[in-house]
């Protein structure tokens, strides 16, 4: 599909000229690039969007299943589809903050989630984690979340690797509705 040439192309070289490459655009991550809604520190609940999650409808805040002391999220910007997150609702930023109660709430849901994943999409395979502090990788250190992440056989290629982008097959919205229809009570 040739690229779309828009007036004024023209003063920028290669702008608007068709060539071999396909593009895809993802210029909602740049609010996550830049940083955009991540709290800053553990009292920091205002711009948390794990705090403001759930004060949303299922829908609006992209929810799958709600318990008493943790919840089940689609991850805003997933490593493939149907990547979900598990958060307590009690802003914390560490593992071992977490109560008894909570824990063992936080682990039900982990395997909720792979059941549910599994009944909807029958991955090959998950990867589970949390990264604690932002030097360990996490994007929003300040409250604690448990990354489900469903695999298939063949779904790494060089799109992460070379151009920095992965592709999704499916909407994070219409990924939510499919697991939360198929959450295990």
């Amino acid at each position: 599909m040739p690229a779309e040439t828009l007036p004024g192309d023209a003063a920028l070289p290669g702008a608007g000229v068709p060539d071999a490459f396909g593009r895809l655009w993802t210029p909602h991550r740049l609010a996550y690039i830049q940083g955009g809604g991540k709290p800053t520190g553990p009292g920091d609940h205002e711009d948390c969007p794990f705090c403001i999650a759930p004060t949303l409808t299922d829908e609006e805040g992209l929810i799958v299943a709600r318990g008493a002391l943790v919840y089940a999220v689609m991850n805003l910007y997933p490593y493939n589809s149907g990547h979900v997150l598990i958060c307590p609702y009690r802003h914390l930023a560490d593992y071992t903050e977490l109560t008894a109660a909570e824990t063992a709430e936080f682990s039900d849901y982990t395997k909720r989630t792979i059941a549910a994943l599994r009944a909807v999409s029958g991955p090959h395979g998950f990867n589970l984690g949390m990264n604690l502090g932002t030097v360990a990788g996490a994007g929003i250190a300040a409250h604690l979340h448990q990354h489900v992440v469903p695999r298939w056989g063949g779904d790494t290629n060089f799109m992460p690797v070379i151009g920095r982008t992965r592709v999704l097959p499916q909407l994070v919205s219409d990924a939510r509705k499919l697991i939360a229809d198929a959450w295990p009570s």
